[in-house]
């Protein structure tokens, strides 16, 4: 008896596809999200964020402060019974200070970081792409467990 016996062939490997080389390498684009407006209570200071909702109000996440019903009213206000501020008892806010989410550290726009070359006055959006937390990059246990702490380690702080 003749067996055709196959040879093992092993599976081909594919490796990356080479992209073909281009002149000129392209940065990539950096998008700058925007950010939803918050509204702030000229009253009591409680700031509404589209972001947040209030769910406990039957408001959920992602509603646009001009979206809020006519009868929306300041929970904290209405709560502690200063009266019923609505809608048109809040600015449009936009925060000036950014904390930091390892360390605590705040960054004040009005304050800036003079001894760091930033001027007073200089807004977060501003600051360069490779902004470090100065007390972080200063802090060996944060900076070799987490690395450096860049701008979006930072979050608005809401006064």
């Amino acid at each position: 008896m003749n067996y055709l016996v196959k040879a093992a062939t092993t599976p081909k490997k594919s490796g990356p596809k080479k992209k073909p080389a281009t002149a000129a390498k392209k940065s990539p684009s950096i998008k700058k999200e925007s950010v939803p407006l918050r509204y702030k209570c000229r009253v009591c200071g409680y700031v509404y964020s589209p972001l947040r909702g209030e769910p406990h109000n039957g408001i959920p996440a992602g509603t646009a402060f001009e979206d809020l019903p006519e009868t929306y009213v300041c929970p904290v206000c209405g709560f502690q019974g200063k009266g019923r501020i609505g809608k048109g008892g809040f600015d449009e806010w936009i925060p000036t200070r950014y904390i930091c989410s390892m360390c605590n550290y705040i960054y004040d726009e009005k304050r800036g970081e003079p001894h760091r070359g930033i001027k007073p006055g200089t807004k977060f959006a501003d600051l360069p792409d490779d902004y470090v937390c100065p007390v972080c990059a200063l802090d060996p246990k944060i900076r070799i467990q987490f690395g450096k702490v860049l701008k979006q380690g930072f979050q608005p702080l809401y006064e």
